[in-house]
């Protein structure tokens, strides 16, 4: 394991039931480089928003959501659940959400930098759901600087690069052994503007473009006050599922494109 540092650490395993079947044998201890392993022959398959994926089916090919993706990962290279609605549930209907891997994070994983993420194959990278629980995206890292994310219905799976994206922070899932690479990761600076929903609720007139180019495309924001809340962020988010984009709720440059504002 990795401390924020990038320092090698060790986590305990998180089920008792996990830890028996360790110790007796029955699987050895997953890597991040397994998760990787694994991503990489569903690339190209299908993207779905809001798809729900039977954790325990290894034969899997999509449709897949952005958490389902990752989490099925998880539970197929370890045989943990991990960032579900209830992570002791029922493996064939676990819900993944990009907020459960949040809460996760807090309570029994470890977050650490993005930075040191991208050169550690197999970590989660999070860009977090606004605070009604909306949007939100996560991959993994194949510890180079690029992803394999189930993207938007647009691309499908893909592989993907951290650069120039905004992201929040990266994960490391207990139960998984990483190793952090010496690659040289291409820079990570994010380099266009992008406006989502925040605590603070200031009125900013490009908020306002965008909520009159969504309402002119159909798509309901609750009013043009220029404040991105919680009736924008879903706006956003539909108009987006529409457009095969993201569906994360934020507006960056392929967004402001297909709304055909400018940032």
């Amino acid at each position: 394991m990795l401390n924020p540092n990038g320092d090698a650490i060790s986590f305990r395993i998180r089920k008792k039931s996990d830890r028996a079947s360790l110790l007796e044998g029955r699987f050895s201890m997953a890597t991040g480089a397994d998760l990787v392993k694994l991503a990489i022959p569903h690339i190209g398959e299908t993207y779905v928003f809001g798809a729900n994926v039977p954790k325990n089916n290894a034969g899997w090919t999509g449709p897949w959501d952005c958490a389902e993706f990752v989490s099925w990962m998880v539970y197929q290279a370890a045989g943990i659940l991990y960032g579900c609605a209830s992570d002791d549930s029922d493996p064939a209907t676990a819900d993944a959400f990009t907020g459960y891997w949040a809460r996760d994070a807090q309570k029994m994983g470890q977050k650490v930098t993005v930075a040191v993420a991208a050169r550690t194959p197999g970590a989660a990278i999070m860009r977090l759901a606004v605070p009604n629980g909306l949007g939100g995206h996560i991959v993994i890292s194949d510890g180079t600087g690029r992803t394999i994310e189930a993207h938007s219905s647009a691309d499908g799976v893909i592989r993907g690069s951290l650069a120039n994206r905004r992201w929040d922070y990266g994960i490391l899932v207990p139960g998984i052994a990483y190793t952090q690479t010496e690659a040289a990761v291409p820079q990570l600076a994010l380099k266009q503007m992008v406006l989502r929903q925040t605590k603070t609720r200031t009125a900013l007139p490009k908020i306002k473009a965008i909520q009159n180019a969504l309402m002119k495309k159909g798509f309901n924001t609750g009013g043009t006050w220029g404040v991105f809340d919680a009736h924008t962020t879903a706006a956003v988010q539909a108009f987006q599922v529409s457009k095969g984009l993201v569906p994360d709720g934020e507006v960056g440059a392929k967004t402001a494109r297909a709304l055909g504002i400018k940032l």
